[in-house]
């Protein structure tokens, strides 16, 4: 063995042993409530990710849309299939809208049925996507979000998607990922691809 292969060694036996100390001293089992957060694009589709996974290893799940629209949605396409249950907001991009009160009242809509998925013990993973804004629109009371999210099952998990994710949420949660933007096609005139980007 050369002295570099040797040194090599070394470094990654030291990894080794500080990722082994890691797995042994984890040892509590509840769900976990995750947040994907941030500018960049990616967040939703980590969510549904996750999902997947979820349903990929026989567990049920359950999924909310916010600032969604009618159109076409490839997960949804999936994952209904795979009986996973869908509530969505349906009314599109609030900006496109531009009524608060009839935005309200469809997110709360949405949110009663948050509330029976959050209260489900059958329900072992639930996807509340583009939660952040309701949050920060004032359609959705923030402390209402915070009990829902602390009395649900413990073995439940819940991921919230979306941009700037109230600091009590993310305080509350045990996995928070922000994601970055560096570029995005759109902004240079390309199409959103379908397949590719919803």
């Amino acid at each position: 063995m050369t002295q570099e292969q040797d040194r090599h060694q070394q470094r990654q036996q030291k990894l080794k042993q500080k990722v082994d100390e890691k797995i042994a001293s984890a040892v509590e089992e509840k769900g976990l409530l995750l947040v994907i957060t941030g500018n960049g694009k990616g967040k939703s589709t980590s969510g549904f990710g996750t999902v997947a996974r979820a349903v990929g290893h026989g567990f049920k799940c359950g999924v909310a849309q916010f600032i969604k629209g009618t159109w076409d949605n490839g997960e949804r396409n999936l994952l209904e299939k795979l009986g996973v249950a869908f509530h969505v907001m349906a009314t599109g991009f609030t900006w496109e809208t531009q009524n608060k009160q009839a935005d309200t009242i469809a997110a709360q809509e949405v949110w009663q049925e948050c509330k029976k998925m959050l209260q489900d013990p059958s329900l072992d993973v639930v996807l509340l996507d583009e939660l952040t804004y309701m949050v920060t629109y004032d359609y959705i009371d923030l402390e209402e979000v915070l009990t829902a999210f602390k009395e649900r099952p413990s073995h439940q998990s819940v991921i919230v998607t979306g941009r700037a994710a109230h600091r009590s949420i993310i305080e509350l949660a045990d996995t928070v990922s922000e994601v970055r933007n560096v570029k995005h096609a759109f902004e240079s005139g390309i199409k959103a691809r379908k397949g590719v980007d919803w």
